[in-house]
């Protein structure tokens, strides 16, 4: 709702249009004539100012030309008789966003106050924006995405242009590239951006429970259900859900999650009760659903309605130029959470940092930089703590020899103690993050748990 000063030196008119823009909610201040006007304008600030163009002394021109100087995001919209409509479009040129000719429907007025509101939101929004962009063209940074390569400055791009847009978006990219960070970014600027956004990882849902976690129960519906829970769509109502790892959804809830998107309404487990939603939906994923979708896994008719924005993430060694930012960005995080100055990385340091191959992407970089971080001693970062970190990340190598001694060997032995020394550098390298190891591994979360309790890691992991 807006704040709107009315102008007028009838006094029917000036209440008439009080009263009904109160009715729309709007905080509305009136004066009797210009001289009026221009002291409320000295003192408080306006979203419109709705004037009436012919006034004794100081008339609607001049109130126009006091707020354009002062105040030129203010709104000004003339009121003018028949005869004078030329001078309001003249008005217009010098300024005013619109006119209304005397005698005017309510419905008019409504609908030019909420149109010059909508319009002033938006020019709002255009330059918070266009700070934020000036920002990341100065620091690199814009909503925790870092970097300057073209294929970033492209997806920078891509979620200011997309930001407002009701259509869903799938990100797709490795593990570790980022693709919550872009779905945060397309949330917050955005006009849901202070709406929630809820995140969901659907790897880390039990099967059994998919339907209950995103649609919500009424109690008693199921064993367990001592109470009614809303889901996450009606929690999200108004803003984003953020569906990651989509590609984990169990084929029979597919059908289910097709029918919200199309409907925007969800039906509690047990209940009968149609709940319209109003959420965004921002999918990820590190698969390949395409092919999922023609190998049978994933509902061709869901892909598409999923995939109406396809954002794409690069991964790290495509965007080596990007990793100089990425270890300043890191290094000032974390030499502000452990409370030691850093100060920067050696010139050799840095070179084994854009030379590595970065499997785990941002997210491995980061491992590597809080560990760094945390066991170097010296404002800047030198080459052997690089070495030492970036050694402890690279992955177990499978034995390529095949050889089978006279005595035979033991096969199950040998691939158990393979795979217990990926599962350990899999935690290792993700900072004991379930999964975000699994994705390393790429093994569904479910499957890692069980290979946790296999080797008995569990208890040591939680």
């Amino acid at each position: 709702m807006g704040k709107i000063l009315v102008v007028d030196d009838e006094r029917g008119m000036r209440e008439f249009l009080t009263i009904m823009l109160q009715k729309e909610s709007h905080e509305v201040t009136s004066a009797a004539n210009g001289r009026e006007a221009l002291e409320q304008i000295g003192q408080k600030t306006f979203d419109i100012v709705i004037t009436d163009l012919r006034m004794p002394q100081i008339d609607g021109i001049d109130v126009l030309k006091t707020v354009k100087e002062s105040a030129p995001e203010t709104v000004v919209i003339m009121i003018t008789a028949y005869a004078s409509t030329e001078t309001a479009v003249e008005a217009m040129k010098q300024g005013a966003y619109d006119y209304l000719t005397k005698p005017f429907k309510i419905e008019e007025v409504k609908l030019i106050v909420r149109n010059a509101l909508e319009k002033r939101r938006l020019r709002e929004e255009n330059l918070i924006l266009k700070r934020k962009i000036q920002e990341w063209t100065t620091s690199g940074v814009i909503g925790g995405i870092v970097g300057k390569s073209p294929s970033i400055v492209n997806i920078i791009e891509l979620i200011i242009k997309i930001a407002d847009s009701p259509s869903n978006v799938l990100i797709t990219g490795e593990s570790g590239t980022g693709k919550e960070l872009v779905a945060r970014a397309i949330h917050n600027y955005g006009h849901r951006k202070d709406r929630p956004f809820v995140a969901i990882n659907c790897s880390a849902i039990p099967e059994g429970l998919f339907e209950s976690e995103l649609f919500g129960h009424i109690k008693g519906s199921f064993t367990g259900a001592i109470a009614s829970k809303e889901g996450i769509f009606e929690s999200a109502n108004g803003g984003t859900v953020f569906l990651d790892e989509i590609g984990d959804i169990p084929h029979n809830f597919q059908v289910k999650l097709l029918r919200v998107l199309e409907d925007k309404s969800v039906k509690r487990v047990g209940g009968n009760q149609e709940i319209k939603v109003d959420v965004r939906i921002i999918a990820a994923t590190n698969r390949d659903l395409k092919k999922a979708v023609a190998e049978g896994n994933f509902r061709e008719d869901l892909f598409y309605r999923l995939d109406v924005i396809p954002v794409e993430m690069p991964p790290l060694r495509e965007r080596k130029d990007d990793i100089p930012l990425l270890v300043e960005h890191f290094l000032s995080k974390y030499s502000r959470l452990i409370g030691r100055e850093i100060k920067g990385m050696s010139p050799e340091a840095m070179q084994k940092m854009i030379h590595f191959q970065w499997k785990g992407n941002v997210r491995e970089l980061e491992n590597v930089i809080e560990r760094a971080a945390t066991l170097g001693r010296g404002p800047v970062m030198e080459e052997y703590i690089i070495d030492e970190c970036l050694q402890r990340g690279i992955p177990y190598k499978v034995p390529m020899s095949t050889e089978i001694p006279a005595g035979g060997v033991d096969m199950e032995g040998i691939l158990m103690e393979i795979e217990r020394n990926f599962i350990l550098k899999a935690l290792d390298m993700t900072g004991g993050v379930k999964k975000d190891a699994a994705d390393l591994l790429r093994v569904d979360l479910r499957s890692f748990r069980y290979r946790l309790s296999k080797y008995n890691l569990s208890k040591d992991e939680e």
